[in-house]
């Protein structure tokens, strides 16, 4: 079993969402994921993939069983509407389910894998989830599942988010759940393949959240998150200085914030067990 392990990360954004990110400070999201599997599994080989952008050439078959797996990021899309960026990733969805390369990946990745599988999803009627998710308890089948070996019963994690999954597909196990939505973490098998989905964002750390967020602060003021610029600019220095500053329990206790979050290793739990006990022991049996 010799060799690098490689990945294919599932980028969603296209260019333009891309470009604002990276215009208010944030990484893109794809980097973002390889550095993640990267910190899991030192030496793995990652590609990118853009299925977003005009022209992009998306892998099937024997072009997706190259890799050992697939991670999807987040995106700003919203799978329900009649988007033509979006039914090209649907149809990779399926691809990857048909290659039998186990998947992974955090809040479209979830929506795309069970919508793939014959699930639905929807507007949330609560609005926006957004900044850190309260209270996400593991349901029975997750507190047994190898998703979450390690992992507390009930913990926070960054998140953001309108959509959520309203119906699940045969095949389809919950998680995780939390007041706000109901669906924060679904594992899904669909023709012979599986993929371990996430409403969060295990890959998010205090800086990324503050430079999302700034971003985002013209649309979460008129949701009602701010009441103005200066709080939202004040919540943002909040997190960049408890990202500088790990000891600043004053700011962790005013935010409500703690080792769910500030812990690269429990926040990242997931992605580790997915390469261990999904990705290492297919690859195993692959070769």
């Amino acid at each position: 079993m010799g060799g690098k392990l490689r990945f294919l990360v599932v980028d969603g954004y296209n260019r333009e969402a891309r470009a604002e990110l990276v215009a208010g400070g944030a990484s893109e999201a794809g980097h973002l994921y390889e550095r993640m599997i990267r910190r899991a599994l030192p030496g793995a080989e990652c590609d990118i993939l853009y299925p977003a952008d005009p022209g992009a050439t998306l892998p099937k078959g024997t072009a997706l069983q190259q890799y050992d797996g697939v991670a999807w990021t987040g995106c700003s899309l919203t799978i329900y509407e009649d988007d033509p960026r979006v039914g090209p990733q649907i149809e990779l969805a399926k691809a990857c389910f048909e290659s039998r390369v186990p998947a992974f990946g955090s809040c479209w990745a979830a929506q795309i894998a069970v919508v793939a599988a014959g699930g639905i999803c929807r507007a949330n009627p609560r609005g926006r989830e957004m900044g850190i998710a309260r209270k996400i308890g593991l349901t029975p089948d997750g507190r047994g599942h190898p998703l979450y070996a390690g992992k507390a019963s009930v913990f926070d994690a960054f998140i953001s988010h309108v959509d959520e999954i309203t119906h699940l597909p045969a095949g389809a196990v919950l998680l995780a759940s939390n007041a706000f939505t109901h669906v924060q973490a679904v594992a899904v098998t669909s023709n012979g393949g599986e993929f371990w989905g996430l409403q969060y964002h295990p890959e998010y750390d205090l800086h990324e959240m503050a430079r999302l967020t700034w971003c985002r602060i013209d649309k979460l003021m008129k949701l009602g998150f701010f009441r103005d610029r200066e709080a939202a600019e004040g919540y943002v220095n909040l997190l960049e200085t408890l990202h500088q500053d790990p000891s600043r329990k004053d700011i962790a206790w005013l935010l409500g914030i703690d080792e769910d979050v500030t812990n690269e290793d429990v926040r990242t739990m997931e992605v580790r067990n997915w390469i261990d006990r999904l990705v290492l022991p297919s690859r195993a049996r692959r070769h």
